[in-house]
């Protein structure tokens, strides 16, 4: 609840806190973002996300541990392993909604797909970095 909910419905879809949301280089289509100005070397990168229904992301991983908030939608999230050169499955798809807290360790190869349109607060450890998993391939 907000100091303003007593004279107005704020919500994700009418809080300022979600506009200025813009397109990142290097990044799949139907993905918008608006980050923090990182000022702190041994900080985390935060983003607050929106993503469209139906949109997804290749497998990939980062440098630091996550942290994803929904606050809107549903994705659904895939880790992998490496087995011969090829990307194997590990464990089952995990699937987070509105509410629901998912987090996922540094190097840890994994996929998304973004079920319903997506609203996501996104904490990275340190500088935020896509590193395409074909790369671990080799």
């Amino acid at each position: 609840m907000s100091v303003d909910d007593a004279t107005q419905d704020v919500t994700s879809a009418t809080s300022d806190v979600w506009s200025n949301h813009v397109p990142a280089p290097g990044t799949p289509e139907g993905f918008t973002v608006r980050t923090t100005y990182p000022t702190n070397p041994d900080g985390a990168e935060v983003m607050l996300e929106r993503w469209q229904a139906g949109t997804a992301e290749p497998p990939h991983y980062h440098p630091g541990d996550d942290m994803t908030v929904v606050v809107e939608g549903e994705v659904s999230v895939q880790f992998y392993r490496t087995e011969a050169h090829a990307l194997v499955p590990d464990g089952e798809r995990i699937v987070l909604d509105k509410g629901d807290t998912g987090y996922i360790r540094a190097g840890r190869i994994h996929d998304a797909k973004y079920v319903e349109a997506c609203q996501l607060v996104y904490v990275h450890n340190g500088a935020f970095a896509f590193h395409p998993a074909d790369a671990t391939l080799g």
